[in-house]
This record gives C-alpha cells, sequence and structure tokens, in this order.
C-alpha cells in the first residue's frame, strides 16, 4: 500500500530569518504583547456590554436608531449573535454529518431530513422559535436574543452538515484499512482521520455560512409576528429600517459598516485558518511549502501569546493526544470481536419510540390547523409553488454556470486565491437585502422589473454555496494527479474531463444541494419586500410564506411549508440521493 498521508506544513524547510536590527525584535513583540493586552481588555468589557442587554427587561418595539455613530455597538451586538450561532452550527453539524454517514440505518432517515430542513425558509421557523423563546424568557431581553440566534442557526448549520457528511462518505478505502490496523478507537479515529480530512470543506463551508448569517440578518433582528413587532439593535435591523424608510444614505453607511466588519474579520480569522487548513490536504507527493499570513508573523513575535499557549493549550493538546494513543494500545492488546450492546439497541428503541409519538401529535394537530384551508387555497398555493420552483432552478442552472469556472480559476491559481479570496467573502457576505432598494429604484422602472428583481436576489443568495464549495473541491485536488495531467500534457478539454470535474464533484453536489436550499429560503425575501412604506410582491411561495407570517396566518404557513417540504422530498429522491451515491462510488481519491 502506498504512503498515504495528510500534508502537515511543520513538515516543510522552515525558510531562513532575515537579521533585524538589534531592538526591533524586542519592539514588535512589546507591541504585539500590548495589542494581546487591549484585546483581552475588550473582551470582557463585550461580554459586560452583551450580559447587561441580555439579561436586562425585554424591549418592546426598540426604537432602532438611524445614526451612523451607533453602527460600531450595533456591529458588535450583529456579530456577537452570528458569532454564537456558529458555534451552535458547527457543534451540531459534526454531530449530525457523523451519525448520518456512520450508520446506514440513520442514513436513510437523516440525510432527506436534512435537506428539507435546510430548505425551509427562515420565517418558517420564526413562529414557533420566538414565541417559545418569549414564552422561556418573558420578562428579559433574553427571550428575544437566543430567538433572533437560532433562526440565525438555521440559515448556517445545514451547509455545514452536508459538507462534513460528503466528506465522511469520501474518504479514501486505504485510509479507512489504515486505521482498521492501527486499531483506531471512535475518538481517535474521529480526531485523526475523520476532522483532519474534511477540514478545507468545513472551513470553506464556514464562510459560506458565516456569509449566509449576514445574509438573513435583516430578517433575524426585525421581523412582524402578528400584532408583535420585534425588533433588537443590530446591523441587519439598521439595514432593514433604512430599507424601509428608502434612506439610501443610512443604507450605504450600513453596507459600509458591514464590510468593514467582513474586512477584518477576512484578515484576523478566515486567512489565517485557510493557511493552517492546508496541511490537512489529501497528498501522496510532498507538498509546496505553506504559505504565511502577516497575522501569524505577528503572533510567532508575541511572548505572551507563546507563553499561553505553552502553559495552557499545548498541555491540553499533549493530554488529548496520549489518551487517544492510550486507546489504541488496549485496542490493540484485545483482538476479541466486538459485543453487541443490547442497552445501546434498547435506548435506540425508546428514542424512536418516542420520536414516532411526537409526531403523530404534531401530525394531528397539524391536521386539525390544515383544515380551515378550502381546495381553492390548496390549488393556489401548488400554482405559487410552481412558480417559485422556476426561479430557484433559473437561479441554480445562472449560478453554476460562472461559480464552476471561477470556483477552479481560484482553487488552482494561489496567486489568483490571493487576491479573489478576499474579495469573494466580502461580495458573499453582503446581503443582498440591504442593497435590494437601490436595485428596485432601477429596475421597477422596466416592465417586469419585479420579477427581474427577485430572480436577481435569488440568484445573489444561491451562487456563493456553489461558488465556496467548487474553490474548496479544486484546493482539495491532489498534487500529484496535477503533476500527472501535465506529465501527460492534458489539453484543456482532458484536463477538465478527467482531472478537475471529477476531483470537484463531490464538493459540487454538497454545493448545489445547499444552494438548493438557499434559493428556496432566498425566495422569502425576493418575492415580498417592504419598500418605500408599501409591500411589493410577485407570486411565489415565498410571498405566500411571508405574508403569512405578517398576517398571523398560521394555517397558510403551515401548508405552505409542508408543499416546499414535499417538494424538496421528492427533488432528494430523483436527484441527489443518487448524485451522492455516485459520489461515494465512483469519485473517491482511491489508489
Amino acid at each position: 500500500m502506498p504512503d498515504l498521508t495528510l500534508s502537515n506544513a511543520r513538515d516543510t524547510p522552515i525558510p531562513p530569518t532575515v537579521k533585524r536590527p538589534a531592538g526591533s525584535r524586542w519592539t514588535w513583540g512589546f507591541l504585539i504583547d500590548i495589542a494581546v493586552f487591549l484585546f483581552v481588555f475588550a473582551a470582557i468589557f463585550g461580554v459586560y456590554a452583551i450580559g447587561r442587554s441580555w439579561l436586562g427587561p425585554v424591549q418592546s418595539q426598540a426604537e432602532i436608531s438611524q445614526d451612523p455613530r451607533v453602527l460600531p455597538l450595533y456591529a458588535f451586538y450583529s456579530l456577537v449573535r452570528i458569532s454564537v450561532a456558529y458555534a451552535l452550527s458547527l457543534v451540531f453539524a459534526l454531530g449530525y454529518g457523523y451519525v448520518a454517514a456512520r450508520s446506514r440505518r440513520a442514513e436513510i432517515i437523516m440525510v432527506p431530513l436534512l435537506d428539507i430542513l435546510q430548505s425551509i425558509p427562515v420565517l418558517s421557523f420564526l413562529p414557533g422559535v420566538m414565541l417559545a423563546m418569549v414564552a422561556i424568557f418573558p420578562h428579559r431581553q433574553l427571550g428575544v436574543e437566543l430567538g433572533s440566534i437560532l433562526l440565525i442557526f438555521t440559515g448556517q448549520v445545514w451547509n455545514i452538515a452536508f459538507s462534513f457528511y460528503s466528506s465522511l462518505k469520501t474518504i479514501p478505502r486505504e485510509l479507512h484499512e489504515a486505521a482498521v490496523i492501527f486499531r483506531f478507537g471512535r475518538w481517535q479515529r474521529f480526531a485523526e482521520l475523520d476532522l483532519p480530512f474534511s477540514t478545507i470543506g468545513l472551513v470553506w463551508n464556514s464562510m459560506m455560512s458565516v456569509a449566509g448569517g449576514w445574509f438573513f440578518l435583516m430578517a433575524c433582528e426585525m421581523f412582524v409576528l402578528g400584532k408583535r413587532d420585534f425588533r433588537i439593535p443590530g446591523l441587519g435591523s439598521f439595514l432593514q429600517t433604512a430599507a424601509s424608510h428608502g434612506d439610501t444614505r443610512a443604507i450605504l453607511w450600513g453596507v459600509a459598516a458591514m464590510i468593514a466588519v467582513i474586512v477584518l474579520l477576512d484578515q484576523l480569522v478566515w486567512r489565517p485558518i485557510i493557511v493552517w487548513a492546508d496541511k490537512f490536504k489529501f497528498e501522496q507527493v510532498e507538498s509546496a511549502a505553506a504559505a504565511q499570513t502577516t497575522l501569524l508573523k505577528l503572533i510567532g513575535r508575541a511572548s505572551i501569546v507563546i507563553r499561553l499557549y505553552r502553559l495552557l493549550i499545548q498541555p491540553v493538546f499533549n493530554w488529548l493526544t496520549m489518551t487517544f494513543a492510550l486507546g489504541a494500545r488496549r485496542a490493540a492488546e484485545t483482538f476479541a470481536a466486538p459485543k453487541q450492546n443490547r442497552v445501546g439497541r434498547w435506548i435506540g428503541y425508546v428514542f424512536a419510540g418516542g420520536v414516532l409519538v411526537g409526531l403523530g401529535f404534531a401530525v394531528f394537530h397539524a391536521v386539525r390547523e390544515l383544515s380551515d384551508l378550502h381546495r381553492e387555497d390548496y390549488w393556489e398555493l401548488l400554482e405559487s409553488a410552481a412558480l417559485t420552483f422556476l426561479r430557484v432552478n433559473a437561479a441554480l442552472i445562472v449560478g453554476a454556470l460562472w461559480t464552476v469556472p471561477a470556483g477552479v480559476a481560484i482553487g488552482l491559481n494561489p496567486r489568483l486565491a490571493r487576491i479573489a479570496q478576499p474579495l469573494v467573502q466580502i461580495a458573499a457576505s453582503i446581503p443582498a437585502t440591504a442593497l435590494f432598494p437601490i436595485i428596485l429604484l432601477f429596475l421597477l422602472r422596466l416592465r417586469g422589473g419585479l420579477e427581474i428583481s427577485a430572480m436577481l436576489l435569488m440568484l445573489l443568495g444561491t451562487q456563493w454555496y456553489i461558488l465556496f464549495n467548487v474553490i474548496a473541491g479544486a484546493l482539495a485536488i491532489p498534487t500529484d494527479l496535477k503533476e500527472a495531467a501535465r506529465i501527460y500534457r492534458f489539453g484543456s478539454w482532458d484536463r477538465w474531463r478527467y482531472l478537475i470535474l471529477p476531483g470537484i464533484f463531490p464538493y459540487l453536489v454538497t454545493g448545489m444541494v445547499t444552494a438548493s436550499g438557499g434559493a428556496w429560503n432566498a425566495s422569502i425575501v425576493a418575492e415580498y419586500f417592504h419598500f418605500q412604506g408599501r409591500i411589493l410582491s410577485t407570486a411565489g411561495l415565498g410571498s405566500t410564506i411571508s405574508s403569512a407570517s405578517d398576517a398571523g396566518r398560521f394555517d397558510v404557513l403551515l401548508a405552505s411549508t409542508l408543499i416546499m417540504a414535499t417538494i424538496v422530498v421528492l427533488i432528494n429522491r430523483l436527484l441527489w440521493r443518487r448524485l451522492y451515491r455516485l459520489v461515494s462510488s465512483r469519485f473517491k481519491l482511491e489508489s
């Protein structure tokens, strides 16, 4: 069996350091230590401010200021909500994707369920989530804040879960065999095989998830539920208020503040993580020297950061490594066949019974709720679903036509990636809903302008899922395969047919699945919009869901969501499941 390893940046030679004048190294380290102290103090103050706001009395219909001077505070509030939602999304996605990939019985239910959940619009979750959170915390702002975070969570989690599941299904057979030979336990296999192999896809889909959080921020920080008006201070509510009033100046200020936050996140968070994730690339040959970022170089000179790492973080990693190694050693000493876990099986049966009882209870109440609708109402809902279905697939096709070649170019060209990656992240993170009022000002004058605007907004909400996954797929193509294509002098067509398309296909399928869900989600904003004190809408399932949420028509909201879920299940059965089966059988990196 060939020597297959996940390339590690630590194995690459360290370039010789340039001699600096005496005292310069101490000066840099001293300045960075001061920056670290300031960051810690700012973080402590931020925790205090958030705690005081969230644990304070509930603010009914809070006033959303349009003064640009409040934007730093609003940006901080929104960033905290998105960060908490992302942490919850990552934990959920790792657990859900692992169970779905490792259990065939669970996979039959969990993958279609995941496809349904990621296609249900945020506003369909809104009534239940908000009413539940407000009921749990009726006198504290914490209930509204947790409701907003959970709504952002529903816009972030699904593509991370799909990415992790897809990566686990495409782990090469020889790595599985190596894990079996070395008697890896579950935790050691998860930490030393599953997570490293899926890191690149997780990182790029995490970037897309955070971008999706910014996209749905306007719907999650300010919304109407029947006669109740929920609004919390943040960039989303600032932009939503500006869009409702038609205040172009405030919209531009809000978009500028959002771009500033996104640029800072790119430089301080995502670029160092992308450089770090490159060492987990699956290679059969020695990889090129790892890239470096300015932030990582500066941190390397900070004495306090190094001391904290050696004092707090490194002992934890060493303990985990020793624990995993000890588990493997004990497993190697006992070659007995694993015993069947009857207790675990009975726990599974009890859990399944509880789920069935809960489903029966929900179905009973849903039927009672839907009995108020007539046959004409259902025909109207089906016509609306057909129109939205056409818009969703048109947006997918148009998005794929330009994102596949662009993503491959960015992923295979490191110089282009350094320039294009932050621009793509900024473009994906700017909510199209913030720019939608400006687009409407120009397109409403045209014939069919509202229909064109709806299609454009759905495209802006879906194309980034495909682009980020294609970039991740192009980055994950092994160096030896690219060298073989160069040695055999593949032409452009052969290179795309035998190298690029098979290499990115697993990631492309994940991107198309999540983009489809993003398109259905974007329809709730694209087909129904508050603009200059009036409502602009076009026929479709998204506008039906939005208007039902505004009017508090829970029967229409439930019927629309069920119709959307039915359509998604049919698409999953006829298309996505077959493609995932093709990915796991024909497009693995096997030797």
